[in-house]
């Protein structure tokens, strides 16, 4: 027999090496591919280093993708009246085969599949090598210029390559260029493929679909805001831009796709301002092919208004709406001068000295409202937002901090975490507590200095646990406060230039 290349042998071979008895129905036509892309990712969460290995690395493996798909690819094929082998080639390499089905758009009650598969062991090298052991190949080696061949039964392929030549000697084969092999083998396969067995009583064409769920796949939302300062330091305008990542590691591409996403946490066992583009009717108009976003079920679901190519192993970014300008924002200070371990309840308690040691930083925030008279109003996807502001001086945009934001609904406040205040700082102090048992009461009083060393005044919100027990009460206070919660409490102070305020509270704990 006239030795091949190791090269992966065509279909036809490879129906023969499979050793298929039933008919095997022609592939005529490919239809629509729609995929609906669930994210299980946090945002901000998916590294860089998943958008592209790093060079040397190769590719990663789609298991570590923090999402899945739904994948529905129509197909027109001929059917024969009885048994029908049918293949699939073009699916995912991280398909789950318990989610496969198959169905006949054209004669659904006369067509069942009663047998169905998914191979996934793919050709390679060292597979080739594995199965040829005890058979007869044939070595590439390189002698000077030139290329000599060496027929033999292959004995071993550990740490090189060990011959039984026709003549009866042994060659042992450390380097060589080339391996022929004389056929693939069965069981062998070049693409994941999904086989069924398909009874049907109508013969000739038939529309059908196969719709399967694949990992390796998922999508995010980056949203790109930019700040503008307004008439004082503690407003401004935000303009909003959002867009879609998409990450595909499935091991298939989709090639002119119908594209959906799908926001909020999906478990699985395991009015209007006149003088600019708003981002709802962006969404519902979608007069641009962009994405439409509507309730399903108690979740939200956007759909690409045309269709789109996503290629394995790349990273597209599809614009979610377009830039909407000059949302009113405000921006927050927020001094909280707890350790981030007094943050919640672990019991009553009752040590004096818990609690002492203090946070100076004062934290930033923009806040804006994620309503329609602002230009918003939509349920924003969860994803990471980053903000930059204009540089007047040479009219260039400045990162100055990002955060991440969870499924947001309309109507809500959207908080966005910039970093750290320089020149306002927090000093928290515990002044007085004492404590007496037969009352089963006991008192702390606790003192805030925020010093504010800009030029101009500033607003802060000094913010309170009281963390010691649940049942709680303010009973003498410097300022006004708000609760947030029964066990948060929060102090509006507006401090002058190169100044400072002082907020002093004593709050009774009882049980």
């Amino acid at each position: 027999m006239h030795a091949r290349s190791h090269r992966v042998a065509p279909p036809t071979a490879l129906l023969l090496a499979l050793g298929m008895a039933a008919p095997v129905a022609a592939q005529d036509e490919t239809g629509p591919t729609s995929l609906t892309i669930y994210s299980t990712t946090q945002p901000g969460s998916v590294p860089p280093e998943l958008y592209r290995p790093a060079p040397g690395q190769g590719t990663f493996p789609g298991q570590v993708v923090p999402g899945y798909a739904m994948i529905r690819q129509e197909r027109a094929l001929d059917l024969t009246r009885g048994v029908n082998r049918l293949n699939f080639r073009d699916v995912a390499a991280y398909i789950d085969p318990t989610t496969v089905a198959f169905e006949s758009l054209t004669a659904p009650d006369q067509t069942r599949v009663i047998e169905q598969s998914f191979q996934f062991d793919l050709v390679s090298t060292e597979k080739l090598m594995e199965r040829y052991i005890d058979q007869v190949v044939t070595v590439d080696q390189l002698a000077g210029n030139r290329v000599v061949q060496l027929t033999g039964r292959l004995l071993s392929t550990q740490g090189g390559l060990v011959l039984a030549a026709e003549n009866g000697e042994i060659h042992t084969l450390n380097s060589y260029t080339g391996v022929h092999f004389p056929d693939l083998p069965g069981g062998l396969m070049t693409r994941p493929t999904l086989i069924w067995d398909v009874a049907t009583d109508q013969a000739g064409r038939h529309d059908t679909r196969v719709t399967y769920q694949t990992a390796g796949i998922t999508w995010w939302s980056d949203y790109n805001l930019t700040f503008s300062p307004g008439a004082d330091a503690n407003s401004g305008f935000l303009d909003v831009g959002a867009w879609v990542s998409i990450l595909n590691r499935s091991g298939a591409s989709y090639d002119d796709a119908r594209l959906k996403l799908i926001a909020g946490d999906v478990n699985r066992a395991q009015p209007a301002a006149p003088d600019r583009l708003l981002a709802r009717q962006a969404l519902e108009a979608d007069a641009g092919g962009g994405f439409a976003e509507q309730s399903f079920f108690e979740f939200h679901l956007y759909t690409l208004g045309r269709n789109t190519d996503i290629a394995d192993n790349s990273t597209k970014q599809i614009e979610l709406f377009p830039t909407v300008r000059r949302v009113p924002a405000k921006k927050q200070l927020v001094y909280y001068g707890l350790l981030p371990e007094y943050l919640g309840f672990g019991g009553r308690y009752t040590q004096r000295e818990l609690g002492v040691p203090m946070n100076t930083k004062v934290d930033v925030y923009l806040e804006f409202e994620n309503r329609e008279a602002a230009g918003l109003g939509i349920p924003l996807p969860a994803g990471r937002m980053r903000v930059s502001q204009l540089d007047a001086a040479d009219d260039s945009l400045e990162f100055i901090g990002e955060d991440v934001i969870d499924h947001t609904p309309k109507d809500e406040t959207v908080r966005v975490a910039l970093g750290s205040a320089f020149d306002v700082v927090g000093e928290r102090r515990q002044v007085a507590f004492s404590i007496d048992t037969n009352a089963e009461r006991m008192d702390e009083t606790i003192e805030v200095k925020v010093r504010n060393h800009k030029t101009e005044p500033v607003e802060v919100l000094v913010r309170e646990t009281l963390y010691r027990w649940t049942t709680n009460e303010i009973v003498e206070t410097t300022h006004e406060y708000e609760r947030e919660d029964a066990s948060t409490v929060h102090f509006p102070v507006r401090i002058p230039p190169d100044s400072e305020a002082v907020v002093r509270f004593r709050v009774r704990y009882t049980w």
